[in-house]
C-alpha cells in the first residue's frame, strides 16, 4: 500500500493550491482527480481576485490570500491582469455605503478610493449616463483558473507529488482512502471536493448553486476594470432560488466576460434562457454598448456553497487524519492560497496567519462519522 504525508481528493483550484504548498514543505503528497486538473467549477469560473468586505471571516481569508496571490503576479501561466475592481453605485443611497465599505477593507489592508460621478466616467465612459458614482479598489486582479490550477499541481509534482488523474475515491479507510480500482492508499486525508463533497462527508450540508456566464468576441478597451454593481453581495451571500447581479469582467485578451446568475440546488450544465436573459438585462442596464457585442460562448458551472457561506477549512470532527477544504462558493479562487496555507499549517501544527475558528467545519456537523 503506497503511504503519503497527505492525500488530497480534488485538483480543482483549491487542491491544487493544497498540493502545491503541502509538497513545497517536504510532504509526500498524493492528488486524485477523476477529471481533467483544473475542471468542474474551476473551469467554469470568472478568476476574479476580489475582497468582499460583508463577512469579517470572508474578508480575512481574501485579504490573506489576495497578498498570497501578488507572488503569481507575473506568472505568464496565470495569466494575471490587475484590471482592478469598480464597484458602482446607482444612486447617491448606495454611494453612501461606500466610506464604511472603504473603512473595513483598509482595516483588512486593502486599498480602495471613493470615485465620484465625474471620476466613474472617466474610468469607465461606456457605464449608462446617471450612475452616482463608487467605489475602485486598484490592486485587484483577474487570472485564468484552469491554467493556473495545472500549474499549481505541476510545481506540486515537481516537488515529488503524485498525482491520480482520471481515478475517484470511493470511500475514506480508517487512515487513507479506497480508490475506484480497489487500490488502497495510507496517509491522513484532505477532501477538496468542492459540490462533490458529501460523497465523502455526508455529516457536512454542501448545496449546489449553478452559474451561467457569457463572453464575447474581441473588443479591447471597450472595457477596462472588472464592474460591479455595489449591491453585488445581496445576490452572493442572499439565500434567494434565483438570483442574478451585474459583474462584467475585461478579459486580456480583450474578450469581455459577463456574469453573474445564481440558482441553488440545481446541478445540471443546461443553460437556462429566461435567467440568461434576466443575467443579460442587468448588464446590458448598466452597459448599453453591450447589445452590440457578438457572443461568443454560453456557460454554465456550480458553485459549492454552505448553509453560512463561509467554507468548511480544517479538520473534521469525528473523523481520524481527515481535513476539508470545500464550499467557497464564488470565492474559491481569490481564497484558494490562503486555505492552502492555513490547511497546511493545520497539518504540520502550526499557528496560522489568520484565525482558523471561523471556517472549521465542526459549526456544521450533522452527525458523527461512524
Amino acid at each position: 500500500m503506497n503511504t503519503y504525508d497527505l492525500i488530497i481528493v480534488g485538483a480543482g483550484i483549491v487542491g491544487a493550491a493544497c498540493a502545491e504548498a503541502a509538497a513545497a514543505e517536504g510532504l509526500r503528497v498524493a492528488v486524485i482527480e477523476p477529471g481533467p486538473v483544473g475542471g468542474g467549477s474551476t473551469a467554469a469560473a470568472m478568476g476574479h481576485l476580489v475582497a468582499m468586505d460583508d463577512d469579517p471571516a470572508e474578508l480575512a481569508l481574501s485579504a490573506y490570500s489576495l497578498r498570497l496571490w501578488e507572488r503569481y503576479a507575473r506568472l505568464k501561466e496565470a495569466e494575471f491582469s490587475r484590471c482592478g475592481t469598480l464597484w458602482v453605485a446607482r444612486n447617491v443611497r448606495e454611494l453612501e455605503t461606500v466610506p464604511a465599505k472603504i473603512a473595513r477593507l483598509a482595516q483588512a489592508g486593502i486599498d480602495a478610493a471613493l470615485v465620484d460621478a465625474t471620476q466613474l466616467y472617466q474610468f469607465e465612459p461606456n457605464l449608462v449616463p446617471g450612475l452616482a458614482g463608487g467605489m475602485r479598489v486598484a490592486s485587484e486582479a483577474v487570472v485564468y483558473p484552469p491554467r493556473m490550477a495545472r500549474y499549481l499541481v505541476d510545481q506540486a509534482c515537481q516537488h515529488g507529488a503524485q498525482l491520480y488523474v482520471g481515478r475517484r475515491v470511493v470511500g475514506l479507510l480508517d487512515h487513507g482512502v479506497r480508490l475506484d480500482d480497489g487500490e488502497a492508499l495510507s496517509g491522513p486525508v484532505l477532501v477538496a471536493s468542492g459540490v462533490d463533497l458529501p460523497q465523502l462527508l455526508p455529516e457536512l450540508p454542501m448545496r449546489p448553486r449553478k452559474g451561467q456566464l457569457v463572453i464575447t468576441d474581441r473588443y479591447p478597451g471597450l472595457v477596462h476594470h472588472q464592474l460591479l454593481a455595489l449591491d453585488y453581495a445581496d445576490s452572493a451571500h442572499g439565500d434567494a432560488d434565483t438570483s442574478v447581479a451585474f459583474n462584467v469582467q475585461p478579459r486580456p485578451t480583450g474578450q469581455i466576460l459577463i456574469g453573474s446568475s445564481r440558482q441553488f440546488n440545481v446541478s445540471d450544465r443546461d443553460v437556462s434562457l429566461p435567467l440568461l436573459r434576466q443575467m443579460l438585462g442587468q448588464a446590458f442596464a448598466f452597459l448599453p454598448v453591450l447589445r452590440d457585442l457578438q457572443a461568443i460562448r454560453i456557460w454554465t458551472g456550480v458553485r459549492p456553497a454552505t448553509p453560512d457561506g463561509r467554507p468548511y477549512v480544517g479538520p473534521v470532527l469525528g473523523r481520524r487524519s481527515v481535513w476539508v477544504a470545500a464550499g467557497h462558493e464564488g470565492l474559491g479562487v481569490t481564497t484558494a492560497l490562503g486555505t492552502a496555507r492555513l490547511i497546511v499549517d493545520s497539518v504540520l501544527g502550526r499557528t496560522p496567519a489568520i484565525d482558523p475558528a471561523p471556517y472549521l467545519p465542526d459549526r456544521a456537523i450533522t452527525g458523527v462519522a461512524a
